[in-house]
Parts: structure tokens; C-alpha cells; sequence
């Protein structure tokens, strides 16, 4: 049986919404073949944080090691999906250590539906964020990358990010803004392979899971 395969990327363009104080995807054609040109060519502008993309250690550490530092197969490999219910009062969403605690991890990449962040082209704070012990708990269970359908592991307007933080200290590699909402809970390949930038601090990533062979 032919293998199936989830994208879980955003699509990027003018209405791909950003943080706010992001650089936004713009996008300009500056040869076109209806003018006259050879070929047609375009130029784009934006954050390397906009839409689906790895988060680099040193996104938020000094001396953490830059995205073309990363070893590949980190974003290669077996991965476990699952849906997690946030909670919390007064708007604000959390993923706790309890919620992950129930979870039935048999992979090194996790991947968190929280079904926060609906849209693409609006950008809202309301997104479920991660709790640091609950970043304990998935290190503890050997987790080495985290995935989750929302901007950020963190709240929108944390100046501290302490799940950031976590991440870091525990050795756990970070994907943000995938798009899970289509993909049954279960075991996957992913692959999310970042650009090959020099000295980034992230990289937009193509997403993807293949269903796992019998």
C-alpha cells in the first residue's frame, strides 16, 4: 500500500500572519517573462520565524549553536503526535506537566495538536503554551524535539521565555507553527529540514510526516 503523506507546513505569503513585531513575508517579482524578460524571477522578505520553522538553540542562548550548526538527523526521524488539551482561567492556555505525563511517548520527536491557532492569516496571543515541567517531563521520557501548532512554546508576550529556557537546558530542539489539525494522533517519519543559513537563528522548514510502514 502506497505510503501517505501530511504536510505541515503553513503556506507562505502576503497573508501568512507574523508575530507582531516580526518582519512579514513579502513577496516581489522582479523579472517576469510577460515583461519581456528570460525567465521569471522573484525576491522574497521576512522573518525566519514566519510561518512553520525550526527554532536554533541560539535563538535564545548567546552561545547556543546556529541552525547550519544542527546536526540534520535531528529533524529526521520517528515522531509520536498527539492531541493535548491546554489548561488554565483568565485566557490563559498551558500545557502542564500533567498533560504530558498521561501521554504514551515512544519517540524522540514530539509533536503537541493544542487546535489554539487555528488560522494562519490572523495573528491572536490566545495559544496554549508550554510549562517548563512539562518540558521535564517530555526530556525525561528521552524527547529531543518538540513540535506544536502554535507561534511559540512560549506566551505571546513573555519577555522571559521560560520554555524557551528549558528547551535549551534540557537539549530539546524546538518546531513551531505546524499545521496538525488534519493528522490522526499516532507515529510518523518526519522530516523538517531547515535552510542551510550561516549564523541563523532559525529557518523556515517544508513539514512533513509519512505514514510508518507495517
Amino acid at each position: 500500500m502506497k505510503q501517505r503523506y501530511y504536510d505541515l507546513s503553513m503556506p507562505l505569503c502576503e497573508k501568512t500572519a507574523s508575530f507582531p513585531s516580526d518582519t512579514p513575508f513579502s513577496r516581489v517579482e522582479t523579472m517576469r517573462m510577460t515583461d519581456g524578460d528570460v525567465c521569471n524571477v522573484t525576491a522574497i522578505t521576512m522573518s525566519v520565524h514566519v510561518g512553520t520553522h525550526v527554532d536554533a538553540p541560539y535563538h535564545y542562548d548567546e552561545q547556543g549553536m546556529r541552525i547550519d550548526e544542527v546536526a540534520l538527523d535531528r529533524y529526521m526521524g520517528k515522531a509520536h503526535v498527539f492531541t493535548v488539551m491546554s489548561r488554565g482561567g483568565d485566557g490563559v492556555q498551558v500545557i502542564s506537566a500533567d498533560d504530558v505525563q498521561r501521554l504514551d511517548i515512544s519517540a524522540e520527536r514530539v509533536l503537541l495538536r493544542t487546535l489554539t491557532y487555528p488560522e494562519y492569516d490572523a495573528f491572536h496571543a490566545n495559544f496554549a503554551s508550554i510549562a517548563p515541567d512539562a518540558i521535564d517531563v517530555l526530556a525525561e521520557r528521552g524527547v529531543r524535539l518538540i513540535g506544536v501548532d502554535t507561534p511559540s512554546v512560549d506566551e505571546a508576550t513573555s519577555k522571559t521565555l521560560p520554555a524557551h529556557a528549558r528547551c535549551r537546558e534540557r537539549g530539546i530542539l524546538i518546531l513551531e507553527n505546524l499545521r496538525l489539525e488534519h493528522v490522526p494522533d499516532g507515529i510518523y517519519e518526519l522530516i523538517a529540514l531547515p535552510l542551510r543559513i550561516i549564523g541563523g537563528d532559525a529557518s523556515p522548514v517544508r513539514a512533513v510526516l509519512r505514514e510508518c510502514s507495517e
